[in-house]
């Protein structure tokens, strides 16, 4: 997936010094590199069963919806608390320097419902396996993860033991 690669933009020192960061605005303004990213997702996943499509806040959502409408699926946005209005699941996970919080309405995932959860990037996984117990607590099975890019050398994929893991462009 190399040719995918060629479009994300490398920004050193964002957002402090020290750190690479892989910008997906350059891929998501070029009409064919977003097509490929969405159908490359689909294809991963179409025989999955998947009826809902979890996005995690906040680039998550530039490719959840579009990922839902092809598999035909619902699509859930995960968010940072105090942004959904209705009952809400939250799971609070580590990060290097502290804590996070993440949240889900509570009537987004019925029992028994497949889930592919989504996001642009997957760096120590801590976010993607709270999304994972979010929709486990409401009694769905996740079907897999898609991300587009996957920091490798973070080793996200042990937190994600036991999951499908598919990621389209590995630094």
């Amino acid at each position: 997936m190399d040719d995918l690669k060629s479009h994300i933009r490398e920004i050193p020192d964002f957002p402090k010094p020290g750190i690479l960061f892989y910008d997906i605005t350059t891929l998501l303004q070029n009409p064919l590199a977003l097509r490929m990213t969405v159908d490359r997702f689909v294809w991963l996943f179409a025989q999955r069963r998947i009826q809902k499509v979890v996005g995690i806040e906040s680039r998550g959502f530039m490719f959840g919806p579009i990922v839902a409408y092809d598999l035909n699926a619902g699509f859930v946005p995960v968010r940072k608390p105090g942004k959904l209005p209705a009952e809400k699941v939250r799971e609070t996970y580590e990060l290097e320097y502290g804590n996070d919080t993440l949240e889900m309405h509570r009537d987004a995932i019925q029992p028994g419902e497949h889930v592919l959860i989504v996001d642009d990037v997957v760096a120590t996984g801590g976010t993607a396996s709270a999304t994972a117990r979010m929709v486990e607590s409401l009694g769905g099975v996740v079907a897999g993860f898609g991300f587009i890019i996957e920091l490798t050398f973070l080793d996200a994929r042990k937190k994600l033991a036991g999951y499908e893991v598919a990621s389209l462009i590995q630094y």
